[in-house]
């Protein structure tokens, strides 16, 4: 079975995104520094058909996570950054135009039915509304064997992990601190037990593996 992991970039105090987050600033206010990492990564710029880039530890870690991956599931607001029904949404399409950079069927969660979207490159967006377990069946049947990803937000990995359904938490430590405000990854969840697996450190980041004891 399809395992589902979670990859997200943290900063030292614990928040995914900061403060203030708009349609202008999806990340929030400080948000971006948290991605600054992996923008000048090979395997980064490659998705996102960029050119140039650089290679070591932290792209080995990119192009990982981007080989292992056949289905993302995310939350709406990941999405388009909106809620309540489509037709109110002004960023209903979606952050990424017609050729988004996950290249796999993403299963989207709302409270607000709608068609599937069929992208450019192999992306489609499939919008379900019967909660966090049918997502990630849809997820992973459409995977081919390879693994599910949580794209986020923070509110649905709190989610996956609370109902014990997460394999595995890779949390890429960015040393900076966001201060008050933003949204943080380790709130709201349940007493539940996790092994390090594996540290990688550079200059500019530490990634932690984390599996989920049963």
């Amino acid at each position: 079975m399809a395992r589902l992991i979670c990859d997200l970039s943290m900063s030292l105090d614990g928040y995914v995104a900061g403060p203030n987050q708009t349609l202008e600033q999806p990340l929030g206010r400080g948000g971006e520094r948290l991605h600054e990492w992996a923008f000048r990564l090979k395997s980064f710029r490659e998705r996102h058909g960029m050119p140039g880039g650089e290679s070591g530890p932290d792209d080995d870690i990119v192009k990982e996570w981007l080989d292992a991956n056949g289905a993302v599931v995310m939350g709406r607001r990941m999405f388009s950054g909106g809620e309540g029904p489509w037709e109110d949404d002004p960023n209903a399409d979606g952050w990424w135009g017609d050729d988004p950079p996950f290249h796999v069927s993403v299963f989207v969660l709302t409270h607000h039915p709608r068609d599937p979207v069929v992208k450019e490159g192999g992306t489609s967006f499939t919008f379900v509304t019967e909660g966090i377990e049918a997502a990630l069946g849809q997820a992973r049947a459409a995977a081919g064997g390879k693994d599910v990803q949580v794209g986020g937000g923070a509110e649905l990995v709190q989610q996956y992990l609370n109902a014990g359904l997460l394999d595995e938490l890779n949390i890429h430590l960015v040393p900076v601190l966001l201060g008050n405000g933003g949204v943080r990854l380790l709130d709201r969840l349940e007493p539940t037990e996790l092994e390090l697996t594996r540290v990688i450190g550079s200059d500019a980041i530490t990634h932690l593996r984390y599996r989920r004891l049963a």
